[in-house]
C-alpha cells in the first residue's frame, strides 16, 4: 500500500509539473525552454534599423521593429548601443545587436505575449521563441544578455 501511495504521489507531481510548464505560467527566465503550442509562423527579412524607426529591423540586442510595431524582448536586457556608458558596453551591445539580427533572420519565430502588452515607452512586450526556445535564452547563454529583472543596471 505504501509503494502504491508513493507511486501515485510521484505521478501526481509529474502531471502537475507538466501542466504548469505547458500552461506558460512558468516565470520568465526560470525555464530554459518554453512549451511550443503551435508552429512558428512569424517571419521577415530583418535589416538593421537606421536612426529612428523602421520596418522589420533590429534596433539593438533587445528591441526590434516588426510589421510596424516596436517590440521590446521582454525576458532579457542587453547592453545599450545608444548612449552606452562605457566602451565595453558599446562593444557588447553591438555584438548583441548583430547576434539578434542573425537569430531573427534564421527562420520563423513566435511572438509570445506576457502579462503586460506594452512598456511605458509604448513598445510591445513579447518573448521571441523558435521551436519553443526563447531567443533571449540563447543570447543569455552566449553572454550577450542577462535576464530582465526590472530597472536599469550597469554593464560597465
Amino acid at each position: 500500500m505504501t509503494r502504491f501511495f508513493s507511486l501515485t504521489l510521484m505521478l501526481s507531481a509529474a502531471i502537475f509539473w507538466g501542466v504548469w510548464t505547458l500552461s506558460g505560467t512558468a516565470p520568465v527566465g526560470g525555464v530554459a525552454a518554453l512549451a511550443a503550442s503551435a508552429p512558428d509562423t512569424e517571419t521577415a527579412a530583418f535589416g538593421l534599423c537606421k536612426s529612428g524607426g523602421g520596418t522589420n529591423c533590429v534596433v539593438d540586442g533587445d528591441t526590434i521593429w516588426y510589421r510596424g510595431s516596436k517590440i521590446r524582448i521582454a525576458d532579457i536586457d542587453t547592453p545599450e548601443t545608444h548612449q552606452p556608458r562605457c566602451a565595453a558596453e558599446a562593444a557588447l551591445g553591438a555584438a548583441a545587436t548583430r547576434r539578434l539580427h542573425e537569430l531573427v533572420n534564421a527562420g520563423p519565430f513566435t511572438l509570445q505575449s506576457i502579462n503586460r502588452d506594452e512598456d511605458r515607452y509604448g513598445r510591445k512586450l513579447r518573448i521571441l521563441t523558435r521551436g519553443g526556445e526563447s531567443l533571449g535564452d540563447i543570447l543569455v547563454e552566449e553572454g550577450l544578455a542577462r535576464y530582465y529583472e526590472g530597472g536599469r543596471r550597469s554593464w560597465c
